[in-house]
């Protein structure tokens, strides 16, 4: 209870609440937030691992793979250690400096991710539609440069909501109801006029899910167009099988996201615990679910990961 004697010389330090409503249970909760964490930390660092070490893997696709990855690992650790000290130690207090660090980490590598799942639907579709050019178009180093400006674009429109954020007064009242830091949640805690905040918050989220989204479906009908021309059905279902992993990956990382932006747009009944439940399973599902869903539908890879699993 001390966490919440704020005093003056506090007036930097918010309270996360972790999940409100749900206080007496979080060392429960703490169990699925911290198995789903180590699983997706084994996950990726496994993906990681395997695709450094073998030659062979060394190809766009298992680059994408291992840039994936690694957005998956910085999304789970930018909430999950925080969240499990509120649940294990009680230890509630972030400074406006980490809760500006934890936000811009979180929302930037977000954007990367998303930005990593459109180079994978544009790398599908150059496989199927223009199989013999796909060597010269997408070269590793294309790839890496791509990578590149997702990570200058994620930096460049994320950067703004901690400086508006760190212009604004705040005022008495420093609790969050939340495990995590995010620009809107913050900017509600300011006396001053957070206008702007809202605007390029409601601005940068349409542009970037309707814009990757957009580019995404983009590609998918493309390739869709481009199998139907094919005569044979046989073929019609190996080629798709190509990109059942991505189009799982992709459902499993927008969806929940999805989900969560429209309760807590229009769900105003639905209980407040229920809305940072659903937030917090994006940062689990999509971690911990992609390296599994390539390691199974991606035979090079599944049996490399066998061949060191076999030596231990």
């Amino acid at each position: 209870m001390s966490a919440f004697n704020l005093t003056p010389s506090d007036s930097s330090i918010f309270i996360l609440v972790g999940i409100p409503g749900l206080e007496a249970a979080h060392i429960w909760m703490s169990i699925p937030f911290f198995t789903f964490y180590v699983i997706s930390l084994l996950g990726n660092f496994t993906v990681l691992f395997v695709v450094s070490k073998e030659q062979t893997l060394h190809k766009p696709m298992y680059l994408l793979l291992c840039m994936l990855a690694l957005t998956d690992i910085g999304i789970c650790t930018s909430v999950v250690p925080k969240a499990l000290c509120i649940f294990w130690f009680n230890l509630k207090g972030i400074t406006l400096g980490g809760c500006l660090t934890q936000m811009f980490f979180l929302h930037a590598i977000s954007v990367m991710h998303s930005a990593v799942l459109v180079t994978m639907a544009f790398d599908r579709y150059i496989a199927i539609c223009d199989p013999l050019r796909y060597t010269t178009i997408l070269t590793n180093t294309r790839i890496a440069k791509l990578g590149l400006v997702g990570l200058t674009r994620a930096v460049l429109f994320v950067l703004p909501e901690p400086l508006f954020l760190s212009r604004l007064p705040f005022c008495a009242n420093h609790i969050i109801p939340h495990t995590y830091c995010t620009h809107m949640t913050v900017a509600k805690m300011s006396c001053g006029d957070i206008t702007v905040n809202r605007t390029y918050s409601s601005v940068t989220a349409f542009v970037f899910i309707g814009l990757d989204l957009t580019l995404i479906a983009l590609s998918y009908g493309l390739i869709i167009r481009a199998v139907l021309r094919i005569s044979s059905k046989k073929t019609h279902l190996k080629t798709l099988n190509t990109c059942t992993a991505h189009i799982c990956v992709m459902l499993i990382s927008y969806t929940p996201s999805l989900f969560s932006i429209l309760t807590q747009r229009f769900g105003q009944g639905i209980a407040t615990h229920v809305h940072i439940i659903l937030a917090n399973i994006y940062f689990f599902i999509s971690p911990m679910l992609n390296p599994i869903i390539y390691g199974v539908k991606t035979k090079e890879l599944r049996d490399k990961v066998g061949k060191y699993a076999r030596r231990t």
